[in-house]
């Protein structure tokens, strides 16, 4: 199969956890500093780099910081459902790779504010489809990659797995956001050839996401001493993957994967959510640099104390679970890390990174 190469490559959302960690990964290949899986997937050095983030409360210019002045990355502050706005960007760098990251995502949040998810999911997805349909000519090499969840698949029992096969069964207003986003991307691959793939990914971790997330909730309750809350009985498990290691499939993707196919993203390592709370808790006991503001033998050895038990939210899918045979076989991906190695690098950095998360306090309190 022809590996398909881009110059300019088009990142919405690049300013949020996983687009940010995207687009280091990225600068990481090009000047070759971060461990290739498969076939040793990298990007051309030239290739230019085009970051449009709305920059809401989960999006952050810092996570960006160290590369904001390389002559090949370009920032945009826009919202994807400003379609002149996009237009005039994609015509600027004339993008042949879209990969679209942007999205709300916080199922909470959709079950208080739909509406934001409604907007920015489905019609902002849709902005660039049109774009893409008015100015690619697609006998060329261009794609559009669309990130997506395996929410979109509703909720497992207490076995099997997601396929990429699987009917969508989305329960909450966010995870239906993304299964229309999805099934518009597919739609406009079999109405308008529009050359797309999409891929569905599990729980990701690691460094830059936003606090109201699972783990740097925990980690960072921990260090304050602050309830942590846990849904229901904490019995609802889900499948967690280093973020790394979720860029290296996407870049896989966009470069060998078939058009028109959706690809399955899983770490293959589920937990259950009173269990992983209870091993950063074990994590957290263990770390030298971490500084209590009471006594530290006391809260070291009572770190789980801090555990809440709050009432469960409304449709909570009881377990997610990917298969990823498909990305393994047909394009040699694979894991790199194991998830005490990762979970351990992610408790170091959001204690090592005390001034983004007083950054990330403030931002909260102008949303």
């Amino acid at each position: 199969m022809h590996k398909r190469t881009f110059k300019n490559i088009l990142i919405t959302g690049g300013a949020g956890f996983i687009g940010a960690n995207f687009i280091h990964y990225l600068f990481n290949c090009i000047n070759n500093t971060t461990h290739l899986h498969g076939d040793g997937e990298r990007i051309s050095e030239g290739t230019n780099i085009i970051n449009v983030d709305k920059l809401t409360y989960a999006g952050n210019s810092e996570n960006l910081k160290s590369i904001e002045k390389n002559e090949n990355y370009f920032f945009y502050k826009i919202d994807i459902c400003d379609y002149h706005a996009m237009e005039s960007v994609f015509l600027k760098h004339k993008i042949d790779c879209i990969v679209h990251f942007a999205a709300e995502s916080h199922v909470d949040r959709s079950i208080s504010s739909p509406k934001d998810f409604i907007m920015t999911n489905i019609i902002g997805t849709f902005n660039l489809l049109e774009l893409c349909r008015k100015h690619w000519n697609f006998n060329d090499n261009v794609l559009f990659h669309n990130i997506s969840t395996d929410e979109v698949y509703g909720s497992l029992g207490e076995k099997g797995f997601f396929y990429e096969t699987s009917l969508y069964d989305p329960r909450s207003p966010y995870s239906a956001s993304k299964a229309s986003a999805d099934h518009l991307v597919s739609a406009y691959y079999h109405t308008f050839g529009l050359p797309i793939t999409i891929s569905n990914c599990t729980n990701n971790y690691g460094p830059y996401q936003f606090p109201e997330k699972l783990i740097p909730l925990v980690i960072l309750n921990i260090k304050e001493e602050k309830p942590i809350p846990i849904y229901g009985n904490g019995k609802n498990i889900r499948d967690w993957l280093w973020v790394g290691d979720h860029c290296s499939a996407i870049l896989n993707i966009i470069h060998n994967g078939k058009i028109g196919e959706s690809y399955n993203i899983g770490g293959e390592n589920e937990w259950e959510n009173i269990k992983l709370v209870k091993m950063i808790c074990s994590i957290m006991a263990e770390t030298d640099t971490l500084k209590f503001k009471s006594n530290r033998e006391k809260r070291f050895q009572n770190c789980e104390s801090l555990i809440t038990y709050v009432e469960d939210r409304a449709g909570h899918d009881k377990r997610y679970a990917i298969n990823c045979d498909k990305i393994k076989n047909e394009l040699g991906w694979f894991q790199s890390v194991d998830f005490e190695t990762g979970l351990r690098k992610t408790v170091n950095w959001y204690l090592e990174n005390d001034d983004w998360i007083e950054n990330i306090k403030k931002r909260i309190l102008k949303f």
